[in-house]
């Protein structure tokens, strides 16, 4: 990336200089720290300091309402350590949520391979048994099952490295909030490969070692006699305690996944004041061609854009903005004539072509929007949002007509006096999830602007209308670069691709979820009955129907899905706590989220038990009572 000195900052493109300027606000400043100081002593001292520098400038503004807000003016300093905190505070929460998922998906699997190594030692208790009797001692045979339990979680991660390798650069992609991927190295490294090397290596021993200790736990005698292998093995309460674990988790990952989903849902159908559908938006960036803000050639090149992209066949209408949504803004505090001043009024500014408010059908609620007559010679209006015009203006009288002051008197600008000559209804800003701001709007053939947006509103092919529309923009002038060619719509739900991320991921995972805990109710159930065929089969002889056998089984598996649920229910309501802030529009207790999960968990529950629950039903009572 190309550096150049402050000093030919004004012979760049384009063209600032107001690093020069006192009261600019352009800059970061960066510092080292000495030896054996700390970050907060520095700060007390830059605080201390700030002040003083201020008031010593020759052309500082020390009026009373200045002072006052230079006294609660503090100084933060930020550790360079790990980068600019931007990035990370976006991202850390998500990313936290998603670790969170993605540890409870992993229990869920555990639980499996724990029920599954507790079904394979009962299965072998014979062999083991044999093995036992011909002199292996029992610490040689816990050794030999815990091998099995790392090889197996050794497999199991290798192939989930080998994923991850792919992976990792999808969620990346999917968690940059633009055009361009976050530049962040997510490549496999030694630390990441250590921290899964030891996660492998705990859940083979943490989940492993219990089947392995309890599958030398045998009576030898009764382990040799029986064909099957001890019928007691059978009814071991902590097989139906991983299941019952696996259904709660499950709970917890479906909930969450049905309030992220809604939140999106939410978002989308949010009432943004414009209309989104069928708008091109593009950014091109005038300082190339070296015009000054006070430069009359830039806007007349503006104007022939607009009238060549709006002659284009099926385009609609077309302007340049300063600003469009979620893109940030240029804001300040406002002086309303007749109205005591007050500083802490935050108003959004846009600098806007005259066609902006029918590009976006923004209505005009009252007053008129800007003609061919707002010039720079000519008087400088404005026209505000519905809100700025309700809160900031005289109450019972309409603010058409009446004038304002842009700036605070603090040194950094002269003020503007504009003149109120519409108003416009209210529109989202910069965040879906906030009520609408204050906002005016100010044409740039009365104040420069030097670069913005050019919104486009057309009927047709997008690809075909956004060729003409670049062909249209280098017709006036080739050097324009264009750049960040979305859709309207696509730039709207970019303000929320972090919601959006998580609403998929935390549904992939809870389906994961479900699924794997399905394959443990399928799998102990089968296991269950395959263990109980002796049994079902007395049953049988004695006169139980089928119908009987297999009802029975539904009902212990739907025994074991309530359980879950019961205990799921608390521990999901208080996780949910916990991301209460991601959520919009809905309450972390939710009904509708809680119902869908749960209806959703009992189904596939009952389904995954409906095969052992046939295979019950079928069972032949003589065949059975012959192998056993």
């Amino acid at each position: 990336m190309p550096g150049h000195p402050f000093s030919m900052a004004g012979l760049i493109p384009p063209g600032w200089g107001k690093y020069k300027e006192n009261f600019s606000e352009s800059l970061y400043l960066l510092g080292r720290l000495k030896p054996g100081v700390t970050l907060e002593q520095a700060e007390a001292n830059i605080n201390v300091l700030f002040p003083q520098i201020l008031r010593s400038f020759p052309d500082a503004k020390l009026t009373q309402s200045n002072l006052e807000h230079l006294a609660h003016t503090r100084v933060a300093l930020q550790s360079l350590r790990n980068g600019l905190a931007d990035l990370r505070r976006e991202a850390s929460k998500p990313l936290m949520i998603l670790m969170i998922i993605v540890a409870l998906v992993l229990l869920i699997a555990c639980a499996n391979i724990a029920n599954l190594l507790l079904a394979r030692s009962t299965a072998r208790a014979r062999e083991l048994a044999v093995r036992q009797a011909l002199g292996a001692r029992r610490s040689r045979i816990v050794r030999q099952l815990l091998t099995e339990s790392l090889i197996l979680a050794f497999a199991g991660g290798a192939l989930g490295i080998g994923f991850a390798a792919a992976a990792n650069h999808i969620l990346l992609r999917m968690f940059s909030n633009g055009p361009e991927t976050i530049p962040l190295d997510v490549s496999l490294n030694l630390r990441l490969l250590a921290f899964t090397f030891a996660v492998t290596v705990c859940t083979a021993l943490i989940f492993g070692t219990y089947p392995a200790l309890r599958a030398t736990r045998v009576q030898l005698a009764e382990s040799l006699k029986s064909i099957r292998g001890p019928s007691s093995a059978a009814r071991t309460p902590l097989a139906k305690v991983l299941v019952v674990s696996q259904v709660a988790l499950s709970l917890v990952l479906m909930v969450g996944a049905c309030l992220f989903l809604r939140t999106l849902v939410n978002l989308s159908k949010v009432d943004v004041g414009f209309n989104k559908q069928n708008v091109l938006r593009l950014n091109i960036d005038s300082d190339i061609t070296g015009y000054k803000d006070d430069d009359p050639r830039r806007n007349v090149m503006f104007r022939q854009i607009e009238e060549r992209v709006s002659a284009l066949p099926g385009v609609q209408a077309a302007s340049f903005s300063a600003f469009t949504f979620h893109e940030g803004s240029w804001n300040s505090s406002i002086r309303v004539s007749g109205i005591p001043p007050d500083n802490n009024t935050n108003v959004n500014h846009n600098i806007i072509g005259n066609g902006y408010f029918k590009t976006m059908q923004i209505p005009i609620l009252a007053g008129r929007s800007f003609n061919g007559q707002d010039t720079k010679s000519s008087q400088p209006v404005a026209v505000i949002s519905e809100h700025m015009a309700r809160a900031l203006f005289p109450p019972g009288s309409s603010p058409i007509g009446h004038t304002y002051f842009i700036g605070d008197d603090n040194g950094v600008d002269t003020p503007t006096q504009v003149q109120v000559v519409g108003v416009a209804g209210d529109v989202k800003f910069g965040n879906l999830t906030k009520p609408a701001g204050y906002i005016d709007y100010m044409p740039y053939t009365q104040r420069g602007w030097g670069f913005g947006d050019l919104e486009v509103r057309y009927t047709g092919d997008f690809s075909v209308i956004c060729n003409e529309v670049q062909q249209a923009i280098h017709s006036v002038d080739r050097r324009l670069p264009i750049t960040d060619i979305k859709t309207l719509e696509e730039q709207v739900a970019r303000s929320y691709s972090a919601q959006s991320t998580i609403a998929e991921l935390s549904a992939f995972f809870a389906l994961v979820a479900v699924f794997l805990s399905c394959i443990g109710l399928y799998g102990l159930m089968s296991y269950l009955v395959g263990r109980r065929t002796g049994e079902i089969g007395i049953r049988m002889a004695l006169g139980a129907n089928g119908a009987t056998v297999g009802w029975q089984v539904m009902r212990d598996i739907g025994l074991l899905v309530l359980a879950g649920i019961v205990i799921g229910l608390p521990v999901t309501i208080a996780s949910i706590r916990l991301v209460h802030t991601m959520l919009f529009g809905l309450k972390e207790t939710d009904p509708l989220s809680l119902t869908a999960a749960i209806v959703l968990l009992v189904s596939a529950g009952l389904a995954s038990g409906y095969l052992p629950a046939r295979r019950a039903a079928r069972i032949n009572p003589v065949i059975a009572l012959r192998e056993e």
